[in-house]
């Protein structure tokens, strides 16, 4: 893997703090960091304890997202935080509230505290665009009006990814396979168009973000650079052309979708398991419009994406 030269303002961030460092862009966060020479403190759940691992120049702090002890440890002597770590599931609004919203409130609360108060980076979500949707949804924009609110107590920054892949994904990674084996499977008749980003390319803008220290009190949306987006006949033709093979569109009608979805919901409320598929889900599945504009950050850092879904899909499946 080609690493780019280490630019000499993101050596003065000599350590960085990184929430949801076990996750698939925490960890993909923290490894291209330490590869640029910066040292890491990660948080880690004592639940997820099991699943840190070791790299020179990594440090892991074992405590709760809500917990202000934790955060004060993790604070110490880091010129920025990265927070990543958030809920994707839920059966209610509740279930989300603690990781995407206190969290928020509890970060903001201990680095503004700190004798030298670290930049805040906040990965969000495209869904928090459209809070109407589902809970998940409301939540992100919720954080995100925590953070706003924090006004000059800290200089923060908010990223609103829309669907990440790349190797170690375990969301996208299940479609992505059925794609390549020849079936795609398109929710709710699939006449929207929707954005994507590569994983490297998210973990260059937060390296863009720490190195150019543009973009204070922004939110901003990243993407591959595909204008307009994609539609799923678009999707369906990149693999037809990568894998030489047909790709048969199978559309899941939205109806079928929604029964699923709520005999999930309440299996879920019923045996107190935390359910992805829910109706909020189905209707963030189904919106018509995912479309990011990356070109605000782009000329506040001079950052821009280098993989397109075709090379993303490579070496995702390879």
């Amino acid at each position: 893997m080609h690493v780019p030269v280490l630019d000499s303002k993101l050596s003065q961030c000599s350590t960085v703090a990184v929430t949801g460092g076990t996750g698939f862009i925490g960890r993909a966060i923290i490894t291209r960091l330490l590869q640029a020479g910066v040292s890491v403190k990660a948080l880690v759940r004592p639940a997820s304890v099991p699943f840190c691992y070791e790299l020179s120049g990594l440090s892991w702090i074992c405590g709760e997202l809500v917990d202000e002890t934790s955060l004060h440890q993790l604070f110490d002597g880091v010129s920025a935080v990265v927070h990543c770590a958030g809920a994707v599931r839920g059966a209610s609004f509740e279930d989300f509230v603690p990781a995407n919203v206190t969290s928020v409130e509890k970060i903001v609360q201990v680095a503004s505290s700190q004798v030298v108060i670290p930049r805040l980076l906040l990965i969000s979500s495209l869904a928090s665009r459209s809070p109407e949707l589902s809970d998940y949804a409301a939540s992100k924009r919720q954080g995100e009006e925590v953070l706003r609110s924090a006004a000059d107590a800290v200089n923060w920054t908010i990223f609103r990814p829309p669907a990440v892949y790349g190797p170690g994904d375990r969301e996208l990674m299940p479609v992505l396979q059925w794609i390549r084996r020849g079936f795609a499977f398109v929710p709710g008749g699939g006449t929207g168009r929707f954005s994507m980003i590569y994983i490297s390319d998210l973990v260059e803008a937060v390296l863009s973000w720490l190195q150019h220290g543009s973009g204070a009190k922004g939110c901003y949306e990243v993407h591959d650079g595909k204008a307009g987006g994609y539609s799923w006949n678009d999707v369906c033709d990149i693999a037809i052309e990568l894998y030489q093979c047909p790709v048969r569109r199978i559309d899941v009608p939205r109806g079928l979708l929604a029964t699923i979805a709520a005999l999930n919901l309440a299996s879920a409320r019923l045996v107190g398991y935390r359910p992805m598929l829910t109706p909020g889900k189905v209707r963030e599945l189904c919106h018509d419009n995912w479309v990011c504009d990356d070109s605000a950050f782009g000329g506040a850092t001079g950052w821009y994406p280098q993989i397109g879904l075709r090379e993303g899909l490579l070496r995702t499946l390879s």
